[in-house]
Order: C-alpha cells, then sequence, then structure tokens
C-alpha cells in the first residue's frame, strides 16, 4: 500500500521518499492503522519484514503531532548506534535524538534534551533507578527484540523494564518487534497489545538441505552442484560467488570461525576480480590502522579479509567487528564466517546462508541441539530487500537420515515458545531491591502486585511466585540491603547504593565482606583484583588443561587473599582457580603486557579482555564507593 494512504505527516512521506520507500509492506501496512491510533502493539514477523520502519512511523508521528518523548530499547550495544544512525533520518521533522549505552551510575541529565534517546535495556533499567523526571513525557515506549524474554541474563531486565513504566505512565504506548514465537498469543495479552503476525516476507526464503551434490529445497525443489561432495562448504561458497551473491557461515564456536575462514580464502580469492582485490587490501590496511599494535591472532583476520573472507565473532575488538561488517554491507568482503552472535547483532543480510552447526556445547549438558528459534533467527538472515527475489539458508547432511531429521527438526518446525526467567534467585534479588531503594515498592502488597505485572506472573502459578519472591526478600533483609519498620519496606544506605550501582545483591555483598577483611590483612591489589573476580558480575576465564600454573601460583598467594578460599578437594575450588586466573589476568594488563603474550598465555581474544578490563573497572568502582561509605581507608591507596 501506498504510503499517502496512512495519514502520515508530509514531512514525514518525504522522509520515506527520499529512503527510496513508496510502498510499505503487508505487515507494516496492517499494524501501522493500529500503532498511529496510540493501540499498543506487538509485532511477530519475520527478520527483515519491516518491524523497525512501523516503529520508526509511529513514534515521529505521535512526537511531531503532541511533542514528548520516546524511548527505543535495544539489547545490543552494536544495535543501539545502528539504531541511532537509522533514527537520525528524521531529524528534519525537528526530533533530536539521543544515544545512551554509558556509565549504569549515572542518571544521564543531557538525555532530557533530546526527543527519542536509544540505549539498551541495562541503560534504561540503570535511568528508572536514578528516577527520570521526564518519564511522564514519554509517548512512546519500543522494545525490540522482545523475544529476548526467555534469555536468563537481558530477560529479566526487559521484562521490568516493560512493567515498571506500564505502572509508572500508563499513557505510553508500548511497541514490541519479536521474532516469530510460538506464543506470541501470550506476549500481545499480557501487553494488552494487539498482536500481528505473519510469515510474510520481502525476499522469498527457501530452506534446505546439502547432501550428495543436491540441495533439496522446502518447496521441494531440488539444485545439483558439481564438484567434490567432500568439500560441501567450499562448492556452496563458491557456487553463490559465482552468482554474484554473497554467504554468511554459522558455525558454533570461535575457533571454527578462524580456521574455516582460512580455508575458504583460496576458494574466494581466485574468483575475485583485480579491482576487488584492490579494495580489499584497502580494507585490511584500515584494519591494521585501527589498532595500536596488531597481533598473530588478528593477523589471521586481515590475511582472511584480503582474500575477500572475515570472520566474526565477540572475541573481536567492535572497531574490527564494525569493519567486517561494514566490508560485507559495501560488496567487498564475499564472505563471512560467524558465530551466532552475529544473527542476532546487526541486521547484514547475504543471499546464501550456511549453517553448518545444528549442535553446541553447553556446559551443563554436552553437546546439545541448538534452539529452533536460533536457527530461524540464522536463515532469516537469508535474502537481501532490494538486491535479491530469493534467499536461500543451507544446512548440510552427512546421510539422507540426517537430512530428513534436519527438515523435521529445523526447516519443517514451529519454535519453541518463550519463558520469563525473572522467576531466577538472582534476577529477584537484583530487581526487587531495585524496586524498593527508588520507592516503586513500599510493602509486601505492593511487592506482589508489582511482580504480578510481570510476564513471569502471567505464566506462573501463585503458590511458586510467593515462595521465590519470599526467598529474595529474606535474602535481601538477610544481608542488610533492605529493612523492614512497620511492615514497610525500606533500602538501606548499602542497598541503595548497590542498586543504583546497577551490580549484582551478592556481588555488593562478596565486595564489602573482602573490604571487612582489609582491616585483618594488608589489602593488595591481586588480593582486590581476585575479589572482584569472585563477584557473579563478572565472567571469570575457563580454566583450561596447560593451566597448571594458576594452581602453582595458587598456593604461594591463599593466605594473602581477601576471600575464603575452598577446600582443593571440592568442586568449587576449579571456580576458585577461574577467578584467580582471571586475577592474574587483570593484574598483568595492569601490568602493561603485550596484548599478544596475554592472548597467548590466557587462551582470550582482545575483545574479551576489553570485555573483563571493562567490568573490573566497574566493579572496583563499586569498591571504592563501599570504602568511602564504611571508612575503609585502605583500598584508596591500591
Amino acid at each position: 500500500m501506498s504510503i499517502e494512504q496512512f495519514g502520515l505527516d508530509p514531512q514525514i512521506q518525504e522522509i520515506l521518499r527520499n529512503q527510496g520507500i513508496i510502498e510499505l509492506y503487508p505487515p507494516q501496512a496492517e499494524a501501522l492503522p493500529y500503532a498511529l491510533r496510540g493501540e499498543h502493539l506487538v509485532l511477530s514477523i519475520p527478520t527483515a519484514a519491516g518491524k523497525s520502519l512501523t516503529a520508526d512511523l509511529s513514534m515521529a508521528q505521535r512526537l511531531k503531532q503532541e511533542g514528548g518523548k520516546a524511548f527505543y530499547i535495544v539489547p545490543l550495544r552494536a544495535l543501539a548506534r545502528e539504531k541511532y544512525d537509522d533514527l537520525k533520518a528524521f531529524e528534519p521533522l525537528g526530533l533530536r535524538i539521543g544515544l545512551s549505552t554509558g556509565d549504569l551510575d549515572e542518571s544521564d541529565m543531557r538525555l532530557s534534551k533530546y526527543d527519542v534517546i536509544v540505549c539498551t535495556s541495562e541503560k534504561a533499567d540503570s535511568l528508572l533507578r536514578h528516577g527520570l523526571h521526564w518519564l511522564d513525557k514519554i509517548k512512546v515506549l519500543v522494545i525490540d527484540e522482545v523475544h529476548l524474554i526467555h534469555d536468563p541474563s537481558r530477560g529479566p531486565t526487559l521484562e521490568v523494564i516493560i512493567a515498571q513504566i506500564k505502572a509508572l505512565n500508563p499513557a505510553t504506548q508500548l511497541i514490541a518487534l519479536s521474532a516469530t514465537i510460538k506464543n506470541a498469543v501470550e506476549l500481545a495479552d499480557w501487553f494488552g497489545g494487539k498482536l500481528i503476525q505473519s510469515d510474510w516476507r520481502p525476499v522469498i526464503l527457501k530452506e534446505g538441505v546439502f547432501f550428495q551434490n543436491t540441495i533439496k529445497y522446502n518447496d521441494n525443489s531440488t539444485k545439483k552442484i558439481a564438484g567434490d561432495t567432500k568439500k560441501a562448504l567450499e562448492l556452496l561458497v563458491q557456487e553463490s560467488l559465482k552468482d554474484g551473491g554473497q554467504t554468511l557461515i554459522f558455525v558454533n564456536n570461535r575457533k571454527s570461525t578462524v580456521s574455516l575462514a582460512n580455508r575458504l580464502s583460496s576458494v574466494v580469492a581466485e574468483l575475485l576480480t583485480e579491482d576487488e582485490k584492490k579494495k580489499l587490501k584497502k580494507l585490511a590496511s584500515s584494519m591494521k590502522q585501527e589498532q595500536a599494535e596488531i597481533i598473530g591472532i588478528e593477523q589471521s583476520l586481515v590475511t582472511s579479509v584480503e582474500n575477500g573472507v572475515a570472520f566474526h565473532h565477540a572475541g573481536l575488538e567492535s572497531s574490527q567487528r564494525r569493519l567486517v561488517e561494514q566490508g560485507f554491507k559495501d560488496h567487498q568482503i564475499k564472505c563471512i564466517v560467524a558465530t551466532p552472535t552475529l544473527a542476532a547483532g546487526v541486521n547484514i543480510p547475504a543471499r546464501r546462508v550456511i549453517i553448518r552447526d545444528l549442535w553446541r556445547y553447553d556446559e551443563n549438558f554436552g553437546m546439545a541441539p541448538i534452539p529452533i528459534l536460533e536457527y530461524k533467527q540464522q536463515a532469516g538472515r537469508a535474502g537481501r530487500p532490494r538486491y535479491d527475489t530469493v534467499g536461500e539458508a543451507i544446512t548440510i547432511a552427512k546421510d539422507s537420515n540426517q537430512r530428513d531429521q534436519i527438515f523435521y527438526n529445523y526447516i519443517l518446525a514451529d519454535t519453541e515458545p518463550i519463558y520469563s526467567k525473572l522467576g531466577s534467585q538472582s534476577a529477584l534479588r537484583m530487581h526487587l531491591l531495585a524496586a524498593v531503594a527508588t520507592q516503586f515498592v513500599h510493602n509486601s502488597e505492593e511487592m506482589y502486585k508489582f511482580i504480578e505485572s510481570t510476564f513471569y506472573a502471567y505464566q506462573t502459578d501463585e503458590f511458586t511466585i510467593k515462595k521465590e519472591v519470599d526467598s529474595a526478600v529474606e535474602f535481601l533483609l538477610g544481608n542488610q540491603l533492605i529493612e523492614q519498620v512497620d511492615n514497610q519496606y525500606m533500602s538501606t544506605l548499602f542497598g541503595s547504593r548497590t542498586s543504583s550501582l546497577y551490580i549484582d545483591p551478592l556481588s555488593a555483598i562478596q565486595l564489602k565482606t573482602a573490604l571487612e577483611r582489609s582491616n585483618e590483612k594488608e589489602i593488595t591489589s591481586l588480593s582486590l583484583l581476585h575479589a572482584i573476580c569472585s563477584t557473579p558480575d563478572l565472567r571469570s576465564l575457563y580454566l583450561r588443561g596447560s593451566d597448571s600454573w594458576v594452581e602453582e601460583k595458587a598456593d604461594y598467594i591463599k593466605q594473602s587473599l581477601l576471600l575464603d578460599v575452598p577446600s582443593s578437594t571440592s568442586d568449587e575450588y576449579e571456580w576458585f582457580l577461574s577467578d584467580l586466573k582471571t586475577a592474574f589476568l587483570l593484574e598483568d594488563w595492569i601490568d602493561e603486557k603485550p596484548y599478544d603474550a596475554l592472548v597467548q598465555k590466557y587462551n582470550i581474544w582482545p575483545g574479551d579482555v576489553h570485555t573483563i578490563v571493562e567490568m573490573a573497572e566497574w566493579l572496583l568502582h563499586a569498591t571504592r564507593e563501599y570504602a568511602r561509605m564504611y571508612n575503609f581507608s585502605s583500598v584508596s591507596d591500591v
């Protein structure tokens, strides 16, 4: 349908025309009238079918007509930057677009001058904890990737933001953008919104399985590809490239991204033109210039890129990932080998997607099949709107039986339902503390009422909810994070600071314990680093077979540590060694050991070092804050 048929502001229509948009996709055309009327909305439609534009138009129209603000929440910083860049197209309307992904211990007063604020869910939650004086001005709340409510780390925060904004500002319009999920009806019912569900895509998606030089597709068509059947990946990449297409390959671990990218380099390089090779050399040169020092593990990326192939995973520096992504968008890089984080992150479609691994190692269950939702997210990257008429998502089978299983278990299967993860004790203690500290709840009745407004309560029986909430409250009371006076809950100074610092209450307790013990023994850099590495907020490095040196060093420094050391025969001892290994990494980083040495010694990627250092800095900031509160002067000089 033409953009002129929806009553959009003429300036908005002009912005769309400048982007080459004169008609809306069918799901957009179905959803937009509800969105423009201010109704709550859940859009459960495939990748690249235009979910975001519906939300963008609703925000732009509402703010242009009524003023006020809009909140746009995304799961990842990279997505926040991408969305911020997209929304700047609406600045000619007089809308000021702001981006906030930084410090979680500040109210970000500068944001009050913006009309549209793009941020991660953690930043949005932090802003709510610091008290938004402009909360009542929020007209539209957009939650991108709302199906991540089922994610144990990000889901509870998303859920709490939605519940709190619904309670604090009922006039706010909620627009949730979701992948295709089985229980979208439940999600929309909890939202109190209109569900728009569709499997329509702008590019036809053909899903198939490659076996014995033949791709069998879900529409029963087949395609023969001549060549060595033992080199399935090479054949599939080669065939796509000869046809002018690019390829995304998903594998289940980082090591495979590197080895496979190296393996495919010669296949892709021989099909490149001289002009393409020149552009790739220039791109590879840009990657070198981005880094102060190029270490061996990064040199392999530069070499692959020169040959038209790249690998992509969370262990790379963000600047390197961005260059890879842009190189692919510019059609310079012909093939990316990636871990699943790429499918959940920035929007990078390709004509052909190859999902090599349908199994992945799980630390609790060993090798386990990937969820159908994850497969569909990866497959959904196939097909570039405006460039392709068909996109292909291909898996590879070893025999006909496995081919049939892939069709049954993935291609023809419905995605799993999503479930709330707010019911875990770690999530409840963190979010209930915040609710008390911000005076969102004052007593048991208000606390239960708050929880009853969540998706967790929608899916859980009353008895279980009461039991879990009571257990979390008991933890908070027992550890002096909150107190109860005349049946009213109040946060202590310790609890309030913990909430505003945005760390797990259990982390706060461990840091406080470490500080208390610093009165009994001399505090050292290593003992303090070990304390912060022992908290649940900092994910420690895995212990590997070659890490016997960690245990050897542990024997010499155990007595100087601020936290208890478990028995060497206990299950917890290996976790202790992992924490200690991470502390040694931070100590080496502080001592300015070369990156190459850190990578070799700790078997880690530069991006991982950055992530660990960033969290360690935050926890050291928290420790310093607690030291000030309790007058622990011994910390200030460390």
